[in-house]
């Protein structure tokens, strides 16, 4: 009996680990996304702004997406930090905040609040979650393919690679998700080093 545990437990893990992609996909990618159009149809500016400061940093799960094709340990660093980080976008601008709580009532304001709140959530308690397998971070990339409590949290994104990339190859696009952790880091770092200090926690500058 004793040794379908560790079957039963990585089961259990892997049903897990989907259910969170596709509530990913719901929660950061499907309903922002409508948000951001449903928000230029409505010409609500605020609403607009704070949607393409989420985008920004949101794009961090792309790339996370991208390594974890290539077997990368990187990306379950990057992909605790873009959980993160996803939070603080959404809640961090003062001005943003006050001009979306001046909004007069519509269904756009609600559905917009409600999203944000549940993505808050969403993205909290996979922080802590994700906790326990920052270890995988730090494994080679041949011990994080022999280990199935890391490797478990591949499948999907090679699923993705199958059915949007079939044809490339692995090192191209672990070559892309470096490139744009390259890029991603440096506007980052550019951001906290030069654009805080100017504006703190104004996303206008006013």
């Amino acid at each position: 009996m004793f040794n379908f545990l560790p079957l039963a437990i990585t089961s259990g893990l892997e049903t897990f680990v989907w259910m969170d992609y596709r509530l990913a996909v719901l929660f950061t990618i499907a309903i922002p996304l409508f948000l951001l159009i449903w928000a230029f149809v409505k010409n609500s500016e605020a609403i607009q702004h704070l949607l393409i400061i989420y985008w920004r940093v949101a794009s961090l799960l792309a790339i996370t997406v991208y390594l974890m094709i290539a077997a990368a340990p990187i990306s379950f660093l990057t992909s605790l930090i873009a959980r993160f980080l996803i939070p603080i976008a959404l809640w961090f601008w003062v001005d943003l905040n006050e001009e979306i709580r001046e909004l007069r009532n519509s269904p756009l304001k609600a559905s917009f609040n409600s999203w944000r709140w549940a993505c808050t959530i969403y993205n909290l308690l996979g922080t802590i979650f994700q906790i326990p397998f920052v270890v995988c971070g730090f494994k080679s990339h041949n011990e994080l393919l022999s280990d199935p409590f890391c490797k478990v949290w591949l499948n999907p994104p090679w699923l993705f690679k199958e059915v949007f990339h079939q044809d490339w190859p692995p090192e191209f696009i672990g070559f892309l998700g470096f490139s744009g952790l390259v890029i991603y880091t440096v506007f980052l770092c550019y951001f906290i080093l030069v654009k805080l200090q100017r504006q703190g926690r104004s996303a206008t500058g006013n």
